[in-house]
């Protein structure tokens, strides 16, 4: 089988979709070898070198010209015999030709409908409009939860039986044991605490890092959060001001992954409130690296952080205040949640999430 994957993400985009569109070829490529794996794009970059290394992995370099993604992109992987076209990042190409070929899109979320407020009135009206057109033109749609399928079905008014679910995985290095010497090092580098608290996302509203702040203030906790900061960040910045909790919360930024998982592993809690998510990647990042979870009870989340992760209403900072502070105190109930959430979040492992996938492909065809 032949397999061409919409690889502009996959090259340039770091968090998110980029992840999102290396794990995938990356696991397929692993567990799936016999098939061959296109990725369709103007140009290449140093994202995803290794996986490109692997023998049934190819860079297609698309047409040029203006908007080739939209016009070219699909012709090309036709041109190279490819059955199937999987947009990954909920846009599929507009322009085909009479050759067969299945087309699969993977729709994350649809936060720009829900939380209009969070995006441009321009920027709304061009998602929704690729987002509808991609859902029409896809033979299937892969929603990575739950929370998205039902999204699909009531804000693009797509059939369920053209829906189906398969949840994303995260990155190696999340459930690999760093040695004690880089731990060690990531330690230092960051002047890291002690004990600590962690946070990882964007800072921006919708991840509602404001009212962690505010839950930790008046506490001895201290906070690390790592993202990229946005025009948000001022508001957090005043808060601390205020509080003269300066020194009771660490930015960093600049983090690589294996430095972001032996913090992950560092912590004694992960936090993460957001208001909303089409999955929420951090919080498997978390549960992989054996480190008790407290997130929100809305959207995907409890379907990423299962059973045994710790609930929270996000618009509630006394709520996050007492769920942080209990775990922070309680040793034995960190240990216990920590090793169930590691139960739980196997099935986010490559091996079964490539199965899935393959049966997926398999069932088109």
């Amino acid at each position: 089988m032949k397999i061409a994957f919409d690889a502009k993400r996959f090259f340039h985009n770091t968090s998110g979709l980029g992840n999102y569109s290396r794990d995938l070829v990356r696991i397929l490529s692993e567990y799936e070898p016999e098939n061959e794996y296109l990725l369709l794009n103007k140009n290449k970059s140093e994202r995803g070198k290794d996986i490109l290394e692997r023998p049934n992995v190819h860079f297609i370099e698309t047409s040029k010209g203006n908007f080739s993604r939209q016009l070219k992109m699909g012709k090309d992987a036709q041109k190279q015999g490819a059955d199937i076209f999987h947009g990954l990042s909920g846009e599929l190409p507009l322009k085909w030709d009479s050759k067969p070929i299945k087309k699969v899109v993977t729709i994350h979320d649809l936060i720009f409908v829900r939380y209009p407020q969070y995006y441009s009135f321009f920027d709304r009206k061009i998602h929704f409009w690729k987002f509808k057109k991609a859902a029409d033109t896809a033979d299937k749609i892969i929603a990575i939860s739950e929370q998205t399928k039902r999204d699909i079905i009531e804000y693009l008014k797509v059939p369920e039986s053209k829906i189906e679910v398969i949840y994303q995985g995260c990155h190696h290095a999340f459930k690999e044991q760093q040695s004690p010497e880089l731990m060690e090092t990531v330690k230092e580098k960051f002047k890291l605490p002690e004990r600590f608290v962690l946070n990882v996302g964007t800072i921006e509203d919708r991840k509602n890092l404001f009212n962690v702040v505010k839950a930790i203030s008046g506490t001895e906790i201290p906070l690390v959060v790592v993202g990229r900061k946005t025009k948000y960040y001022q508001k957090i910045e005043r808060l601390l001001k205020k509080n003269k909790m300066e020194k009771q919360v660490l930015f960093l930024e600049g983090v690589s992954m294996d430095e972001l998982a032996c913090l992950y592993k560092l912590a004694d809690i992960f936090v993460y409130p957001s208001f909303f998510e089409g999955f929420g990647i951090p919080v498997i990042e978390a549960l992989f690296s054996k480190t008790v979870v407290v997130t929100s009870n809305t959207s995907c989340l409890p379907e990423a952080g299962g059973k045994d992760s710790v609930y929270v209403n996000p618009d509630n900072d006394l709520d996050i205040r007492a769920k942080l502070k209990f775990l922070w105190e309680n040793e034995s109930e960190r240990k216990r949640r920590e090793e169930k959430g590691f139960e739980f979040v196997q099935k986010f492992n490559d091996e079964p999430i490539a199965k899935e996938l393959m049966n997926f492909y398999q069932k088109i065809l």
